[in-house]
């Protein structure tokens, strides 16, 4: 079973990211929500501490193992300082860590190296559709097999970095499965969109529409080779990570509304010691540890190789969504008007928190 306490490297991994969390991504936050970009050097300081060359074996260009537990724990305190800084310095993974779980080796000894023995690139993937009824295993997009081609046609949604990325690794339905295809920027029908996508949240991070019209990807950079692969490991994985910043989002907010409440008088009372108060922070609290153990248990699962690791993931993201959103919005309410004003993150971090149930696909571990 699973043990509470961290391993020495994993202890170490999170004092890194804790110390960028709170020195770099969170003094940056406000100022890259309203100017609607982050600054490369930050993304350099967060792709320099190695959370994905970690997780990489010396063979394809790392200096790790992966393990879904640690990404887990470095995910959340990562998150914890700032959504869209973690989102943005985790992409590159978006693209490697597909491959490392079900590319061919071929693919791996191509492409791993090239992400990771440079400066954070933006190598991304494209899963999301603009679809109500969206299903990351029954897709829109579609893969069709003409001759030693694949020929893809459909439209991504919220694609990070689409406009830069060198490759995108684009997630198309092949007869009823979902099948990952590299492509290349410079492919015959891959049209981006000019413009950035407009939401409520994450204004910082520059996510994108991809077009595809008969973009043709030789049968050879189909994800895992010409037989393809399991869908179900990346979806897992992607579960767990998105179920992770949300515990970081959701316990940023609860921290700075507790200390808020601590120091802010009314009546001559601190508000922490009124009961409304008090019990809205212990809830917040308790659902927090719920999500984050949920987050743990299914990393943990996954790197076990448990069958069941796809419902545990399934069931810590969609908790994990529903608990941010009730508590980023608590913390609005504790801090009362000036929960409502830019000059406090709670009012940011509640629009992060809305959008967690659209972000599989963003992050993975």
């Amino acid at each position: 079973m699973y043990s509470f306490e961290p391993t020495e490297e994993q202890q170490m991994l999170m004092d890194a990211v804790g110390k960028y969390a709170a020195n770099d991504l969170r003094p940056a936050a406000r100022e890259a929500e309203e100017r609607g970009e982050l600054l490369h050097k930050l993304l350099s300081r967060g792709w320099e501490i190695g959370l994905l060359q970690a997780s990489i074996p010396e063979a394809y260009g790392g200096f790790g193992e992966r393990s879904a537990v640690t990404g887990v724990l470095a995910i959340e305190e990562m998150a914890f300082g700032d959504l869209a800084g973690t989102l943005a310095v985790l992409t590159p993974s978006l693209f490697a860590t597909p491959i490392l779980l079900a590319g061919s080796e071929e693919q791996k000894q191509e492409y791993l190296q090239k992400v990771i023995e440079r400066e954070w690139s933006p190598f991304t993937a494209a899963l999301i559709e603009y679809a109500f009824d969206f299903d990351p295993n029954d897709l829109k997009t579609t893969a069709a097999l003409q001759g030693e081609e694949y020929v893809l046609n459909g439209e991504k949604a919220f694609v990070p970095f689409a406009k830069d990325a060198e490759y995108i690794l684009v997630y198309a339905n092949l007869d009823g499965q979902t099948q990952g295809f590299i492509v290349s920027k410079e492919s015959t029908g891959l049209m981006v969109s000019d413009e950035r996508e407009k939401l409520m949240s994450l204004n910082a991070l520059p996510l994108y529409r991809v077009h595809l019209e008969d973009v043709r990807v030789p049968v050879s950079q189909r994800l895992g080779g010409p037989e393809g692969h399991d869908f179900e490991p990346i979806l897992v994985s992607m579960r767990v990570a998105t179920a992770a910043a949300a515990v970081g989002v959701a316990n940023a907010a609860f921290e700075y509304s507790k200390n808020y409440a601590r120091e802010r008088e009314a009546f001559g009372v601190k508000i922490a010691q009124k009961q409304a108060i008090a019990f809205m922070l212990a809830e917040m609290r308790t659902e927090i540890e719920a999500s984050r153990l949920l987050a743990w248990e299914a990393a943990w699962k996954l790197d076990q190789g448990k069958e069941d690791a796809f419902t545990e993931a399934y069931l810590a993201a969609m908790g994990a969504a529903d608990m941010a959103m009730m508590v980023t919005d608590r913390a609005v309410q504790i801090l009362g008007g000036h929960g409502y004003i830019r000059e406090h993150p709670v009012e940011m971090w509640m629009r992060n928190g809305r959008g967690f149930a659209m972000f599989i696909g963003l992050a993975i571990v």
